[in-house]
């Protein structure tokens, strides 16, 4: 496995300074931004976790010595051993400091938060995917000072308090008889350094508020609540560390004529009750086109009509849904004489007798009735 520093193409005693530069020049042009390849992607994010180690006074101190690709110590030495209550880390810490005091200077390179952000697309884009652009508004590198805090031809200056320890220390008493504390220096807030000339444009913190686009990609088949990851896209770090990652949540307007069930739509039709009982071809207006619907005579209401593979794409996998078609008969109301004539005409054909403007019960309604409480 490469170390840190072959990552980042610098030598073992590279400066902080070094390895800054290092980083900026990798990652400008490895930034999904720039260069969207799947193996940029992978050897940025590589790139990035180098810097966030390698920048750390502390966690670079711990990688030479121990190895830990997170810089972390995880042996006896930085770790805390509890047994029945006991926790050695946390009397060091009560009466020593972090790390007894050892830890040395803060870093004033931070990795900058996530972001989230919602975006709303239509259901046509869900079941096909799009491509969404976005206006962002977020911390970016300071373009003035490039990160470093510092105005042009200035650098930090090693504080005088602490002398460039980032603690300061006293001596307390306690249960213990009189013990030396250590705690972050008030005057270079434990960085070890001053910056006596900040940077105008971001007064001193390595970083402003911008505005800027991107483009992310939507998958088919994404849903309400479906977030996607961007890394290195969400707000840069204070004194020019390296950026956290952006998460798009989607949000999936609701659309006039489908609803969404799973990766299944469903439509609701109204045929006239002529149609349902003649039969015939209806044009359907999809997401793929115009389709023929073929309504066999007798149709019934509440019936459904699939059409294969015209619903939403499988998120993971292949394929799509269905489009399922609810056909809703629709009974003709306010009838002019005529209509009414020709209606009677047809039930004496069919033998639906009327009695003074009723129906008479005959044995096929009852059969219809015993029929439906049989498969109940």
């Amino acid at each position: 496995m490469s170390s840190h520093y072959d990552v980042l193409g610098v030598s073992r005693d590279a400066t902080g300074e070094e390895i800054k530069k290092a980083y900026r020049k990798l990652a400008r042009t490895l930034h999904p931004d720039v260069n969207p390849g799947e193996d940029a992607s992978d050897r940025f994010k590589a790139v990035t976790h180098a810097y966030e180690v390698l920048s750390d006074p502390q966690k670079r101190r711990v990688y030479d010595t121990t190895g830990n690709e997170n810089g972390t110590d995880n042996g006896f030495g930085g770790g805390s051993y509890s047994g029945q209550g006991f926790a050695f880390q946390d009397i060091f810490e009560t009466f020593f400091g972090a790390g007894g005091g050892q830890g040395g200077p803060a870093s004033r390179v931070r990795r900058g938060q996530d972001a989230l952000i919602s975006v709303r697309i239509d259901l046509r884009d869900a079941v096909f995917g799009v491509n969404k652009k976005l206006e962002v508004d977020t911390a970016v590198v300071c373009p003035t000072c490039d990160g470093s805090c510092c105005r042009e031809g200035t650098h930090p200056v090693r504080c005088d308090i602490c002398g460039g320890s980032g603690q300061v220390q006293r001596a307390v008493r306690s249960i213990l008889g009189q013990v030396m504390t250590s705690a972050p220096c008030g005057s270079c807030e434990g960085f070890g350094t001053v910056i006596k000339d900040p940077c105008n444009e971001c007064s001193g913190q390595g970083r402003i508020r911008s505005r800027r686009s991107l483009t992310v990609k939507v998958p088919a088949g994404v849903g309400t609540g479906t977030r996607i990851q961007l890394s290195g896209q969400g707000e840069a770090g204070p004194a020019g560390g390296p950026a956290g990652d952006l998460y798009v949540e989607i949000r999936v307007n609701n659309d006039a004529t489908y609803v969404r069930d799973g990766d299944d739509l469903h439509a609701s039709l109204n045929i006239p009750m002529t149609a349902a009982a003649l039969g015939t071809e209806i044009s359907l207006d999809t997401f793929d086109g115009q389709q023929e619907i073929d309504v066999r005579a007798g149709t019934q209401s509440g019936e459904i009509i699939t059409l294969r593979g015209l619903g939403v794409t499988h998120l993971r996998g292949h394929g799509r849904g269905d489009l399922k078609v609810h056909l809703q008969v629709e009974t003709p109301g306010k009838l002019d004489a005529a209509q009414e004539d020709l209606l009677r005409q047809l039930a004496q054909l069919r033998g639906e007798h009327f009695t003074a403007g009723k129906l008479a019960a005959s044995g096929g309604v009852f059969a219809k009735l015993r029929d439906r409480l049989g498969n109940l």
